[in-house]
């Protein structure tokens, strides 16, 4: 029950910051990514606002087994730059451009953004659904070649 009680309390928090900063207006992200037009650098304060605050929790988490609520803390993201990261940063990267949305602002704004926001809902949900049995063709492709 405590687990859902935060989990609520921590989406919460989190969709007002989505609203708050701007996060989920599509013209306003698509102008933060319009570096040679009208760009809006505004957003920046947004993500050194979310860098930071992970910066001191995963030191903190460094420190301790389990958190607050006593399951285990899961280990700390590694450093390592593979073709898994590149190519997902790349795809994630095209679709917050063209969209003007990634997953927390989409589903933030799925009711006030209209057929546009319900549409990449469904979009983002089916390549979430085929990615995983693309990726085990190809890493079975891969390794008979």
């Amino acid at each position: 029950m405590q687990r859902n009680i935060f989990a609520f309390l921590s989406g919460a928090l989190f969709g007002a910051g989505l609203l708050v900063s701007g996060m989920v207006d599509t013209v306003k992200v698509q102008g933060w990514l319009d570096v040679f037009g009208t760009w809006d650098p505004t957003l920046a304060f947004v993500l050194g606002g979310a860098i930071v605050p992970m910066a001191i929790a995963w030191r903190i988490a460094a420190r301790h087994r389990k958190s607050l609520l006593g399951s285990a803390i899961p280990p700390a993201p590694t450093a390592t730059i593979d073709a898994n990261i590149v190519i997902g940063s790349v795809l994630f990267g095209m679709g917050w451009g063209l969209a003007g949305l990634c997953p927390g602002p989409a589903i933030a704004s799925v009711t006030f953004g209209g057929w546009g926001g319900a549409l990449f809902l469904v979009a983002m949900a089916a390549g979430m659904y085929v990615a995983p049995p693309i990726r085990s063709k190809i890493e079975h492709h891969s390794a008979h070649a």
